[in-house]
């Protein structure tokens, strides 16, 4: 009852603050809980999920590759600016602090719910868009890491 409770707070909240990701991604996971097999399915979406995810950015952001919308000169252009060099860095890092988000989301439950709040509150009061729980986890094990600090 009380993952209800959870789930339907956060349906409320995605909808005050008006962010259909959020409200569509709570629905999804409230109907699947509905489901015979939802024992079944709903811990290979939470072990397989951020990688599902990842792959659909991935391949959203490879489209204006394909589609001519992005070039070799495009790339060639970016090499010559400072901004596209901080570009290439930031792309590193975030890929770096990615990599330990994940691995800290599967280790430590209590970062997805600290995540999953911070998330809805820079969302709804901030009008941000909730687009990297991977990377915030990442840099939150950066900061953890670096102060010695636990959950």
């Amino acid at each position: 009852m009380e993952s209800w409770l959870f789930l339907l707070i956060i349906l409320v909240i995605a909808v005050l603050g008006k962010n259909m990701s959020l409200i569509i991604g709570t629905m999804v996971v409230m109907i699947l809980k509905l489901l015979p097999f939802a024992t079944k399915w709903l811990p290979i979406i939470e072990a397989k999920g951020i990688n599902w995810g990842v792959t659909v950015i991935s391949v959203a952001i490879l489209v204006p590759i394909a589609t001519g919308k992005i070039g070799f000169n495009d790339l060639y252009k970016a090499f010559k600016t400072p901004a596209g060099w901080i570009a290439v860095a930031m792309g590193i890092a975030v890929a770096i602090l990615s990599r330990y988000g994940v691995d800290q989301l599967s280790a430590v439950p209590q970062v997805t719910v600290a995540l999953v709040l911070g998330t809805i509150i820079g969302v709804v009061a901030f009008k941000g868009i909730a687009a990297g729980p991977v990377i915030a986890s990442g840099m939150t094990y950066l900061i953890v890491s670096l102060f010695h600090l636990h959950f």
